[in-house]
């Protein structure tokens, strides 16, 4: 049998090494997670993921991060590490402790970057969805990261100070802002990150704040590889399958 070409969709697997692992924290906690790098070459970048409002069913199986570990360590060479912050519980497991509000979390960022420094992982980005962005706006200057890319930030716990500080910085901020969100729209999106005229907008006609649909998953997942591995953008939408 010859090798013939699949569609990528839902959820859909390709070739990784997948590694699960742990990340321990200041304050003596355990957070499970996974790691997924390309199978027989170096990433060339590191997304480091940060999911949606754990009280409202995020996760590090929320379906972009998912599906983001799913098909970028094959097709555009990123290593994705997912997790799940304090309290949260995923197949994988749940990580100790409970959820604080987006403040004690800023030790799971810090463990997560502490792990990505130990594995020398290269190019380190920032990936938050929703609640994730708030941890990523708020900590994400902390660390060496080359930026961050935000999906659907709600700016409800990071506010204008935090956004501010990016403001002039080297590292990027990169905002992906659905045109029907049901908590920041494009044009308020304009007013809330003024302060920051280095942050690039990208406002996606027809989006929703839960990015559902494989045509919306594409459209966030072509946005990050764009940004951080340009050379393999756009991603294909089909997986030569043997």
């Amino acid at each position: 049998m010859g090798s013939h070409p699949v569609e990528i969709r839902g959820g859909m697997e390709l070739p990784a090494v997948r590694e699960q692992i742990e990340l321990h924290t200041k304050d003596g906690l355990t957070l499970v997670g996974e790691l997924a790098t390309p199978v027989d070459r170096s990433p060339v970048a590191t997304l480091v993921t940060l999911h949606p409002l754990p009280t409202h069913g995020g996760f590090m199986d929320s379906h972009i991060l998912r599906k983001a570990a799913a098909r970028l360590p094959a097709l555009a060479d990123l290593a994705v590490l997912r997790f799940n912050t304090r309290g949260t519980q995923s197949p994988r497991g749940v990580s100790d402790g409970e959820f604080g509000e987006g403040i004690t979390e800023r030790a799971d960022v810090a463990a997560a970057m502490a792990f990505v420094a130990e594995r020398q992982l290269p190019n380190p980005w920032l990936v938050g969805w929703s609640f994730g962005t708030e941890l990523a706006v708020k900590y994400g200057l902390e660390h060496p990261i080359v930026g961050a890319i935000l999906l659907s930030p709600p700016l409800h716990r990071a506010t204008d100070a935090d956004l501010a500080a990016w403001s002039g910085n080297s590292r990027r901020l990169i905002a992906v802002i659905p045109e029907h969100d049901d908590y920041l729209r494009p044009d308020e999106a304009v007013s809330r990150f003024a302060g920051v005229p280095n942050a690039q907008l990208i406002a996606v006609d027809g989006g929703k704040h839960l990015w559902v649909g494989e045509t919306q998953s594409r459209r966030i997942l072509d946005e990050i590889v764009a940004q951080v591995n340009p050379a393999a953008a756009p991603l294909p939408t089909e997986w030569i399958a043997d």
